[in-house]
């Protein structure tokens, strides 16, 4: 009588416990070499000729100049942040309103028009919302604000609110739609209305998920490049005003970089803009992930 060999389970389970570590450490040494890449090309004028006081506190950007280049960032870091933050202004209450909405709302036929809409929204590329920006949009700024030109901060934070809604929308909707319908059906047994059920049930119960929601959008935006490049005016000051052209860090990099000799200063500072950037996205990902663990302590 034949013996049948059954493969151990023991090492079956080893297997594929150790190929998921490894895809789990793998985004890690990703993430590292990409880092490691980009702070390498930048490396020797970082240690070697970059006066680091001067690039982050100046706002003269002057890469190209003769006599006397000026490598400040000041002036590209404060429209970033401005144009980031306007876009926040916008499409955070715009997108976790929709997200209610869709979640709580909706008729199933609707729900699904308008899931499909903003699909469509996330899939527009970015140089077409600053093809928007550039014609449409300019175009509207000028008239309404009697403004002499509409490449600023404000078309910029527009733009990046759309891009940025879609995002927002649908990790909002998961977040609600996470929460257990005993909540809602607990509110409706004590009385609530269905705004109430809202306010006072689904968004103290779905917060982490809503935060992680912003704080997402605003890595989304952060690091848009073409669209910020096509609609805030490519102006390197710092704007007093939402009606002002700006540059931002992105912007720079990608309208520069092309026509920056290989390995001259020009071409390694703008490699140091994006160690900049990654930093920058580090810290805001650190900070999300220390105020969810916060509003997670206090449950």
């Amino acid at each position: 009588m034949l013996k049948t060999r059954h493969r151990p389970e023991g090492t079956t389970e080893f297997i594929i416990e150790w190929i998921i570590r490894l895809c789990g450490i793998s985004a890690i040494l990703f993430v590292f070499g990409i880092f490691f890449f980009v702070f390498r090309e930048g490396a020797s004028f970082f240690f070697g000729g970059l006066d680091l006081t001067e690039f982050l506190t100046s706002s003269e950007w002057f890469p190209s100049s003769v006599s006397n280049k000026r490598y400040g960032v000041f002036a590209l870091m404060v429209g970033t942040f401005s144009v980031t933050a306007l876009a926040m202004v916008i499409a955070v209450p715009f997108g976790i309103g929709a997200a209610i909405f869709v979640s709580e709302f909706c008729s199933p036929k609707l729900k699904e028009t308008v899931k499909i809409v903003i699909e469509l929204l996330a899939a527009i590329p970015s140089v077409v919302w600053g093809f928007i920006g550039l014609t449409i949009m300019n175009e509207l700024i000028i008239d309404i604000f009697d403004a002499p030109i509409g490449l600023t901060v404000l078309n910029g934070g527009l733009i990046l609110a759309l891009m940025s809604v879609p995002i927002i929308v649908s990790i909002g909707e998961d977040a609600l739609k996470a929460v257990p319908d005993s909540f809602r059906e607990a509110a409706v047994a004590l009385g609530a209305t269905r705004w109430q059920v809202v306010y006072r049930a689904l968004l103290p119960a779905a917060k982490n998920g809503l935060l992680a929601a912003a704080l997402l959008g605003v890595a989304r935006a952060v690091g848009e490049t073409m669209a910020v490049l096509m609609a805030t005016g490519h102006s390197v000051q710092i704007p007093t005003g939402p009606l002002d052209s700006v540059r931002t860090l992105t912007a720079t990099i990608a309208a520069e970089l092309g026509e920056a000799p290989v390995n001259s200063d020009h071409y390694q500072v703008l490699f140091i803009i994006g160690v900049l950037l990654f930093s920058i996205n580090f810290i805001v990902n650190l900070s999300a992930d220390m105020i969810v663990k916060g509003v997670r302590g206090k449950d």
